[in-house]
């Protein structure tokens, strides 16, 4: 735990008592803040009272005396409408931000010059930092993991000189955190997600563009205009900087060519690492994660030998093109995570013959926007709320199937899959969709997905990876 000194004997608020807000008002009472927490779910204040913390309806509160409040990231700061407790913080002219800004204020107060990278993206995020905390980890650094890819920041060891802390930051999080500077910012990609938090595709880029203003150097991938623009505003500022381009190439950065990881300057471009020897990097979409961590683990003072054998160790990323098993011919790929069409595509470029498992809550646009890549789909087996409009964007170009559950999809596609003669098939769940009409999280999603495969597949029939 990282004990936020930085409060002690302040009065403090925290709302949202999920897994990031119980780690934060324990790591503030740990401190000496004076925390008083609650949340809309009755169930969620028990349990914090039970672990000793202090419970109170918020709206029973002069909130005059307190110095902050405390969101988690889930809470909803401007969109579609600000949450009662926002209101009230701001009749009282108090601060709201959240667990990175708490992580920021104590490295600043204890470890100023502690190693800090910082990730976010639309997509590749994840994966991204999961590849540059075991990049550093086999080249024996002290490496700490957290922030939105599953472990609450502020769970973590405290910042110290020669820790790294790897941390992944979602828009929510950025949003919540005025004081972000790392020692190196990764911005990965933007493209239309979590609009109905942010407003606009323009306020979403700007608050992800946030994580590489302050930085000390940045790491950006510029394959669209928002992520750009963004990397002009740190050369503009003389900082340093990566640019990464994987669709289109860069002057000076690190891109990508006949499956080479090229470093470029001035028009002169030499071999880094070729990403068929990193054998659980597959797809473009891998090809920027693995040069932003290229990068990001050589401005940490890693030669280029030791960033290249952690990347052909990486074992991948749960629920993330994870190949959970292989049947013979047909491989079965758990991409759970893949909450928009976005990820999904990326997905869908890596394989041909796909039986493709879809699905849930839709964002903006559904998946239209993967149009080209259809012929490379045998079948859609279609679930959740997005199923009639998926099955209305396909159809005339894929044939599809639509079900009320996950585990009857899989089933459906896995008994398709035997009867197909082809070298090479996948049976994909790459939802393209938001979990929570039927899960709680896609991590939930992935785990169902899982269960299913293997209740189809006995032990005699069944290779699972071990990769």
């Amino acid at each position: 735990m990282i004990p936020v000194t930085t409060f002690a004997g302040k009065r403090v608020a925290v709302f949202g008592l999920g897994g990031s807000g119980l780690a934060t008002a324990s790591a503030l009472a740990a401190g000496g803040a004076d925390v008083v927490v609650w949340d809309d779910n009755a169930g969620r204040v028990q349990g914090a009272v039970e672990t000793g913390l202090k419970a109170q309806d918020l709206r029973d509160i002069d909130f005059s005396t307190l110095t902050a409040l405390i969101l988690a990231p889930g809470v909803p700061l401007t969109h579609p409408k600000p949450h009662w407790t926002v209101d009230l913080a701001h009749v009282a002219n108090i601060e709201i931000i959240g667990d990175i800004e708490l992580f920021c204020r104590e490295r600043a107060a204890h470890a100023p010059n502690s190693p800090f990278i910082a990730i976010t993206g639309t997509n590749g995020k994840s994966t991204t930092t999961a590849l540059i905390a075991h990049i550093l980890k086999q080249a024996g650094r002290s490496v700490e993991m957290g922030g939105n890819i599953g472990t609450a920041i502020l769970s973590l060891e405290p910042p110290a000189q020669g820790r790294i802390h790897v941390v992944e930051c979602s828009s929510y999080q950025i949003d919540l955190a005025p004081g972000l500077a790392p020692s190196v910012g990764v911005l990965l990609n933007v493209s239309p997600d979590h609009l109905d938090r942010h407003g606009t595709i323009e306020n979403y880029a700007a608050i992800k563009a946030r994580l590489i203003t302050k930085s000390d150097a940045a790491v950006v991938g510029v394959d669209d205009r928002f992520s750009a623009k963004a990397a002009d505003g740190v050369e503009a500022a003389s900082r340093q900087l990566t640019r990464i381009g994987i669709r289109n190439p860069v002057s000076r950065g690190i891109m990508l060519q006949d499956d080479w990881l090229m470093e470029t300057t001035d028009g002169s471009a030499g071999k880094l690492f070729e990403l068929s020897l990193a054998l659980n990097l597959r797809g473009a979409h891998n090809a920027q994660n693995a040069a932003a961590a290229f990068a990001v683990c050589r401005y940490c003072g890693l030669k280029d030998d030791e960033i290249a054998t952690g990347l052909m160790s990486f074992p991948g990323l749960v629920h993330r093109m994870e190949t959970i098993a292989q049947e013979g011919r047909i491989r079965l790929v758990n991409d759970s995570k893949a909450t928009n069409a976005d990820a999904a595509e990326r997905a869908l470029l890596s394989f041909d013959h796909i039986y493709w498992i879809a699905g849930g809550v839709p964002k903006s646009g559904g998946i239209a926007d993967l149009a080209d890549h259809f012929p490379r789909i045998t079948k859609a087996y279609l679930i959740g709320e997005a199923r009639e409009q998926f099955a209305a964007t396909l159809k005339g170009h894929v044939p599809s199937e639509l079900f009320d559950s996950l585990q009857e999809a899989t089933s459906a596609a896995i008994k398709d899959a035997r009867n197909d003669a082809a070298a090479d098939i996948t049976v994909l769940l790459s939802p393209a969709c938001a979990s929570f009409d039927q899960f709680s999280n896609f991590e939930q999603r992935g785990d169902a997905f899982r269960t299913a495969v293997f209740s189809h597949l006995s032990n005699d029939e069944m290779h699972r990876d071990q990769s």
